[in-house]
Order: structure tokens, then sequence, then C-alpha cells
């Protein structure tokens, strides 16, 4: 079993190690244990060193994440408020009406594991997730065309940081409790009425995917 670092001591923390880390996307407290560890004893000092750039971090100790997000457009800095607005740095990223049925699907099925589970992480199979999209998709008879479709949403998840492929196990996926950040308790709630609306968009889309 692999012992946690010891927690470093206030001399040896590293505020540009942190900064990096957190530029470079998520940081998690499972992969990036140090990082982690080193933002959880500098936030204050994190936070003013990102504002200046017009950020803001996300912290979300409970589940094991960080991250950081870009201020509302137009904004000026707290210490200067003559300076002229801070221009995005992050830029917002617009998702595609299957992915984002996929990532209120995956917040759906986490919410339920939780309700349901002790474990922390939860796994599905490609599989799985197919079978989870294929329910709102049309059966015209392009089952293989829509697999790949979805094979192609179940990518950009990855990239976008939702999803994690897991290791020496092929077509298994760990769905990273970020997804709780972007898909909220309050839009959950009205999961069922925002599903449908996306269920039909997707069957037009699909259906002009596949012709």
């Amino acid at each position: 079993m692999t012992r946690p670092a010891a927690a470093p001591h206030r001399g040896e923390l590293n505020l540009s190690m942190v900064v990096v880390q957190l530029m470079k996307g998520v940081v998690y407290r499972e992969t990036h244990e140090v990082p982690w560890q080193h933002l959880l004893l500098l936030q204050p000092q994190v936070r003013d060193y990102v504002a200046v750039l017009g950020l803001t971090v996300v912290i979300d100790e409970a589940e094991g994440y960080a991250f950081l997000r870009s201020a509302p457009e137009g904004e000026v800095l707290e210490s200067d408020p003559d300076a002229p607005p801070i221009p995005r740095l992050i830029a917002r990223r617009s998702l595609s009406f299957p992915v984002s049925l996929l990532l209120a699907l995956l917040r759906k099925k986490l919410a339920e594991f939780d309700a349901a589970d002790s474990d922390t992480r939860l796994m599905l199979t490609r599989d799985q997730i197919v079978d989870m999209m294929g329910v709102f998709l049309p059966q015209n008879g392009h089952e293989a065309r829509l697999v790949d479709l979805i094979d192609g949403h179940i990518t950009k998840a990855v990239e976008l940081g939702f999803l994690r492929r897991v290791k020496d196990a092929d077509g298994l996926y760990e769905v990273r409790r970020i997804v709780k950040a972007f898909v909220d308790g309050q839009w959950l709630a009205d999961f069922d009425q925002r599903l449908s609306g996306y269920a039909a968009q997707l069957r037009s889309d699909v259906q002009e995917e596949t012709g």
C-alpha cells in the first residue's frame, strides 16, 4: 500500500507549483497529492495570485478537486477599479447537445451512485455509457453509426476531464466528480424537464448526421 505524502511544513510551501498545476487543468486530491496539499495550505495566497489574472479558484475539499474559473466578463480588479476590464484568460467552452446530454446523464448516475453506495469512485464501461445514451437515440437502422457518434462524445468528455480512462482496463471509465461543479443540484432537480429538451435536440442532430 502506498503511504500518503507527509504534510509539507510552512517553509516548504510552493505557490508557483500550485498555480502552474492549476493552469494545466483540474487538480485532484488522489492524482496530484503534493500540489493538493500545498494548495490547501496556500488558499489565500493562491486566490490573490490568480485574481490578478482575472481568475478565481474553486476548491471542493469534500470531493477532492480544484480548478480555475474566469471571473465574469468585464470585471475589474478590486485593487484598481480604474484599470481596464481584465480579458478572459480561460476560453469559454461551448458544448454540443450530445455532450451536454452525456454530462447530464453522468451527473444523474453519480447522484444515484452516491445515494446507494459507500464507494467513492463510480466506474462505467463503454457499453454502459452507450446504453445510457442509446435510450434517447432514434432507432433508424444506423446502430453502428450511432455507436461511433457516442464514442466521439465519450472521447470529448475524457478530453474535458469529466471521464477518465482506467489504465489496464479496456473500455472502463471513471466518472470524475468535477461533473458536480458543472451540473449542480438545482440543475439536477430540473433534470427530467431539461432532459426532454436535450433528447429532442439530440434526435434531430443524429438524424442529420446519419442521413
